[in-house]
This record gives C-alpha cells, structure tokens and sequence, in this order.
C-alpha cells in the first residue's frame, strides 16, 4: 500500500497538496499521512511568556491537521494518520520519514510567490540526496478541476 505524506499548514500550497495526495490515495488504495510543524519560537526572557505562545502555536497547528483530517475523511471514508511536531520543519520532516518506512512519497505544494517555501526548496534541492522515497511537489498554477485529473 501507497503511504502519502503531506506537510500542513494554513498556506493554499499546502491545501492543494493534501488535495492531489487524498486523491491520489483513494485512486491507488494508499495511505495518507498528515504532519502540521510546529516551529519552535524564539527565545523570550519570562519562560511562562514562552511556553504559552509555544502552547497556542501547537493548538493552532493540531486544530487545523484535525479539522483536514476530517475533511479527508468526508470524502474519501478513510481517516488519515495525523500528527503534530515541533522543531525546525526540515529536521521534523526528515525525523519523520525515518520513523515511517512506509511512506512512499512527500507531497509538498510550491508558494505561489517568489520562493517555492523553504521545504521544497531543501528537499528539491541539496536535500534530494537525504529522502527515502519519491517527492511530488505540486504547482501553485493547477486548479481544483486539474488537481483531480493529475491524480
């Protein structure tokens, strides 16, 4: 069985690539696996101060990785495995691949603007090299209506 994993967060890019990978998923009888980093922030001199923001930004990430969760679910009948980690995204991304042999390929959306985001542009580039599996990165350009038949 095919595992999908897609690195989440509230960007568009993000949002196409769950769209291309759930797709996907059904299309091949595969697995989805939704990951939300949390980066960790800077350093603030009251630690109370600090662990707060640090609680809400994990809230926030684990929210919206449920609520896409259950997005999927809706529409496809199949749950994904969700989680949330904290840390710097490429060592999270990285970490996680390791721990899951069963993922078959990362899906990543490019940004529309500028820059295709710091994850695509490690993995695409000097971290090719690190990945244990194919890497899908799905263009800003494509539609709803493309990203069904890409899939």
């Amino acid at each position: 069985m095919r595992t999908y994993l897609v690195i989440l967060d509230e960007t568009e890019e993000a949002r196409a690539a769950l769209r291309f990978a759930s797709r996907r998923a059904v299309k091949t009888g595969g697995a989805l696996h939704l990951l939300a980093v949390v980066p960790r922030q800077e350093f603030v001199a009251f630690g109370g101060v600090q662990a707060t923001i640090e609680e809400e930004a994990y809230a926030r990430a684990e929210t919206l990785v449920t609520s896409m969760a259950g997005d999927v679910f809706s529409e496809s009948g199949k749950m994904p495995v969700i989680a949330v980690r904290q840390g710097e995204a490429i060592r999270v991304v990285t970490d996680y691949l390791s721990d899951h042999p069963e993922v078959a390929a990362l899906v990543l959306g490019a940004g529309a603007d500028g820059t295709p985001g710091p994850l695509v542009t490690w993995f695409a580039g000097s971290g090719i090299g690190t990945l244990p599996c194919p890497l899908y990165i799905i263009p800003p350009t494509l539609d709803e209506a493309r990203l069904d038949t890409l899939s």
